[in-house]
C-alpha cells in the first residue's frame, strides 16, 4: 500500500490555494494530481487541517456479537456446516457472508476438517495386490 503525501507538502498546496490559486495550477506547481489538491482544499475547510486519515489497523470481526452463541452452537453439534452455521445467523436476523462465518470460526481456532476415523483405511486409488505368478516347470 501506498504512504500519504507529507503533511508539509499537503500545507504548502492549501497555502497556495488559499492565496487564490487554482486547483490545476497548484497541482502543476507541487507535481500532484488535481484530484488530490481539491480533496486536501475539502479537508482543510471541513476538517480544518489537510492531513491524512489513519490509515491500518485492527477491524473487529463482525460476528463478535454472536461469539458466544456460535461457539456453543459449534459445541452442541460439531458437525455443522459453514453453510448451516450463516443460515442459522440469517435466521436469528444476522445478515453475513460465508466468509465472514469462515474467518470467524478461523479466528477462534475452530476448524472443519474431516475426522481421521472417517478416512479410508488403504492407499486411494489402489486396488488389492497382485498374487505371484506359479513357479512354471522345466520339463520340456
Amino acid at each position: 500500500m501506498s504512504r500519504p503525501y507529507s503533511l508539509d507538502l499537503r500545507e504548502r498546496v492549501v497555502k497556495a490555494l488559499s492565496s487564490g490559486q487554482s486547483c490545476r495550477a497548484a497541482a502543476a506547481r507541487f507535481g500532484v494530481s488535481v484530484a488530490s489538491v481539491v480533496r486536501w482544499g475539502q479537508r482543510q475547510r471541513t476538517l480544518g487541517t489537510p492531513a491524512a486519515s489513519r490509515m491500518g489497523g485492527n477491524r473487529r470481526h463482525i460476528l463478535m456479537g454472536e461469539r458466544a452463541w456460535l461457539l456453543r452452537r459449534i459445541a452442541d453439534k460439531p458437525d455443522l456446516t459453514l453453510r448451516a452455521v450463516q443460515a442459522e445467523l440469517r435466521r436469528r436476523g444476522v445478515k453475513v457472508s460465508y466468509y465472514a462465518v469462515w474467518n470467524f470460526f478461523r479466528h477462534e481456532g475452530k476448524s472443519f476438517k474431516k475426522k481421521p476415523a472417517r478416512q479410508r483405511a488403504g492407499q486411494a486409488g489402489r486396488g488389492t495386490k497382485a498374487r505371484p505368478l506359479a513357479k512354471a516347470s522345466r520339463t520340456a
